[in-house]
């Protein structure tokens, strides 16, 4: 994938309406958000080059844990960087989502990654892909990772997504959803029905879409990023369990 970005975050970014900036220290309900672990193939130009496996584990309170690992396949092996493996501490409750930190270690200072979210002055710090950050945090900023359980909340709770935002170096950026309609997908896992939302940065030619399943808790049962009429890369899910 380009740089150290995850399955979904290829084209997700963070909700801008998930909450106050100092979120009360309120658990979400068991039954909105479940730990999981899933694994995706990723499919470039028509071949498996990667399976990532994406791991959410519940922490303690409200925080939570959220990690991704890829391991390559095929012409996967022949990418001359090892794939990133990323990490989000982040806080889940009534309010919504907020990352507290997100590393990444690809091996590389110029993939690596290690930022805190300190919401009580509303300041990110560290270091993005060898650009120091040093951000005011507006309501609803997210990291690579965090945005994903975003999404999967939001959906959960009958809100769709609208405009997101994320950390990006020392900036932000800013992409638009909308839903697109829902239609039933053969998977691993049998015959899904989804919900189908795409993400496009304004006036950028690539637009990623997501086949939510409400039946496995909205966890993406495939993700795919085009590039005008071309398919770049596809996710398509291989396993799931949910705890």
């Amino acid at each position: 994938m380009c740089r150290h970005r995850s399955i979904f975050s290829g084209g997700l970014l963070a909700l801008s309406m998930l909450g106050a900036a100092a979120l009360p220290a309120t658990p979400v309900r068991a039954a909105e958000i479940t730990p999981f672990q899933a694994s995706y193939d990723w499919i470039w130009h028509g071949a498996t080059v990667a399976v990532s496996t994406l791991k959410l584990e519940h922490r303690e309170g409200d925080v939570w844990v959220y990690s991704s690992s890829s391991e390559p396949r095929g012409l996967g092996h022949l990418y001359p960087m090892k794939p990133p493996r990323l990490q989000s501490v982040l806080r889940i409750s009534a309010e919504g989502v907020q990352p507290l930190s997100f590393h990444a270690d690809a091996g590389n200072v110029a993939h690596d990654a290690a930022v805190t979210f300190d919401w009580q002055p509303r300041r990110a710090s560290g270091v993005y892909e060898g650009a120091k950050v040093d951000l005011p945090l507006a309501i609803g900023i997210q990291d690579d990772l965090s945005v994903q359980i975003a999404m999967i909340v939001q959906l959960l709770r009958g809100q769709t997504p609208e405009k997101l935002s994320m950390i990006n170096k020392n900036s932000v950026r800013e992409y638009l959803y909308r839903r697109e309609g829902r239609t039933t997908i053969d998977t691993p896992l049998g015959r899904i029905d989804t919900v189908v939302y795409s993400s496009q940065h304004p006036g950028a030619p690539r637009v990623t879409r997501f086949w939510c399943a409400p039946s496995k808790g909205y966890l993406p049962m495939r993700v795919e990023q085009k590039r005008i009429d071309s398919v770049e890369w596809t996710m398509q899910i291989r396993s799931l369990e949910r705890h």
